[in-house]
C-alpha cells in the first residue's frame, strides 16, 4: 500500500499551507512549544544556580563541604531541575496527542523519548535536594560514602536524561529533513547535537559538555518558538497537503 504521504496534493507555497491550517493552531502543539520554551528558561536557573553553588570539587568530601556552605544555591538547582524534567515531561505528553503524531506524519518516539528524558532529569532533581540535606548532616567518612553512594545514583541517572534527549533529537532530524522548509534547515544540526549529548557519558569530554548543554538550550527555545506559533504545522502541512491537518 502506497504511503498517504505520496497520495496528496502538496501545496505550492508556506502562505497556502497557512490558509489550510487557518488561525487556530493545534492547542496541544502550542502548549507542548509553550512548556519547550519553559524547560529551557528554568534550565537555565538550574546551570547558574549549579556554577553558583560550588559543587563541583576535586573530591566528593570537599564537593559536600561546599555543598552544605551553599545549600540555599544547590537546593535550587535541584528543584529547577526537578521543574524543568516535569516541564519536560509535560512537553512530551502533549505532543503525542497533537495531529501530527496522532495520524502517523511524524513518529511518537519523539515525545516519548522527551517523556523519558523528562522522568530520569526529575529524579535525578528530587535527588540533588536530598544531597543538599544530607550534605549539611554529614559529620563522619561513613556518612560521607553513603551521600557518595547517592550521588552517583544522580550522576547516572541525569546523564541517561540528557542521553534521552539527544536520541529524540536524532530521530526528530529524520522527519525535520523530510518535512522540509525551515525544518529541513534544522535538521542536520538536531542530528549533530543530539549525536554530541550521547557524548555525556565520556569524562574525558567534559570541556565540551558546556557547550553541548547550550546548544540543546538554544534547540530548545527555538523549536519551542516553532510549536507554540504552529509554524511547525505549518511545515507539514505544506509538505503533505492541508488534509493532514483534518
Amino acid at each position: 500500500m502506497a504511503d498517504k504521504r505520496d497520495t496528496i496534493d502538496i501545496p505550492a507555497t508556506e502562505a497556502a499551507s497557512v490558509a489550510a491550517l487557518g488561525n487556530s493552531p493545534d492547542r496541544m502543539a502550542r502548549w507542548g512549544g509553550v512548556l519547550l520554551l519553559c524547560t529551557a528558561l528554568v534550565t537555565a536557573v538550574m546551570v547558574y544556580a549549579r556554577v553558583a553553588s560550588d559543587a563541583d570539587q576535586a573530591t566528593l568530601a570537599e564537593s559536600l563541604r561546599s555543598i552544605a556552605e551553599n545549600r540555599g544555591m544547590y537546593s535550587l538547582f535541584g528543584g529547577a531541575r526537578f521543574v524543568s524534567g516535569l516541564t519536560l515531561l509535560a512537553a512530551g505528553w502533549l505532543l503525542l496527542r497533537t495531529w501530527i503524531i496522532r495520524d502517523r506524519w511524524a513518529t511518537p518516539w519523539v515525545p516519548y523519548l522527551f517523556i523519558t528524558s523528562g522522568a530520569f532529569t526529575a529524579i535525578s532533581g528530587l535527588i540533588s535536594i536530598v544531597i543538599s540535606v544530607q550534605a549539611t548532616a554529614a559529620a563522619s567518612p561513613s556518612d560521607i560514602a553513603g551521600i557518595g553512594t547517592v550521588d552517583n545514583l544522580r550522576w547516572i541517572v541525569g546523564k541517561a536524561g540528557f542521553t534521552a534527549a539527544g536520541l529524540a533529537l536524532i530521530v526528530a532530524a529524520w522527519f525535520q529533513w523530510h518535512v522540509g522548509g525551515t525544518l529541513r534547515k534544522v535538521a542536520p544540526a538536531s542530528a549533530a547535537l543530539g549525536v554530541a549529548m550521547q557524548v555525556i557519558w565520556v569524562d574525558a569530554a567534559n570541556v565540551i559538555h558546556p557547550v553541548v548543554g547550550s546548544l540543546f538550550f538554544v534547540w530548545l527555545l527555538l523549536i519551542g518558538f516553532m510549536l507554540s506559533t504552529g509554524r511547525v504545522e505549518r511545515h507539514f502541512v505544506a509538505r503533505y497537503g492541508e488534509n493532514a491537518a483534518r
